[in-house]
C-alpha cells in the first residue's frame, strides 16, 4: 500500500473502524496493537497517522519535529532513529509506504 501524507493521516486514531498507522523512515506501521500508546488518549498520539521519524530521533513531541525529515540530524540522533526502527520493526507490520 502507498499512502500520501494526507491520506495517512486519516489512520490517526480518531476513526474507531481504521487501523492506528505510524510511519518512520517512509515505512508505515499497523500499531493498532499499542491503541493504549497511539490511540487518541496515548502518551504518543501526536505521531499516529504521521511520518514521526525526525521527532523519535530527537526524542522529542515538538509538533515542529513530527516530520519525515532527517535533515541536519546528528550522528547520534540517526543511531537513535535506527533504534527506533528496529523496535518498530520487532512489534508491528509493515503495511506500505509514504509516497508524495
Amino acid at each position: 500500500m502507498e499512502l500520501t501524507p494526507p491520506q495517512l493521516l486519516a489512520y490517526n486514531g480518531t476513526d474507531p473502524s481504521k487501523p492506528i498507522y505510524v510511519a518512520l523512515k517512509g515505512q508505515i506501521y499497523d500499531v493498532t496493537t499499542g491503541v493504549a500508546f497511539y490511540g487518541p488518549c496515548g502518551p504518543y498520539a501526536m505521531f499516529a497517522g504521521k511520518d514521526a521519524s525526525r521527532a523519535l530521533a530527537k526524542m522529542t513531541k515538538n509538533e515542529e519535529d513530527i516530520t519525515p525529515s532527517l535533515e541536519g540530524l546528528s550522528e547520534k540522533e540517526i543511531g537513535v532513529l535506527n533504534d527506533w526502527e528496529m523496535k518498530f520493526q520487532a512489534k508491528y507490520p509493515v503495511v506500505g509506504r509514504v509516497v508524495s
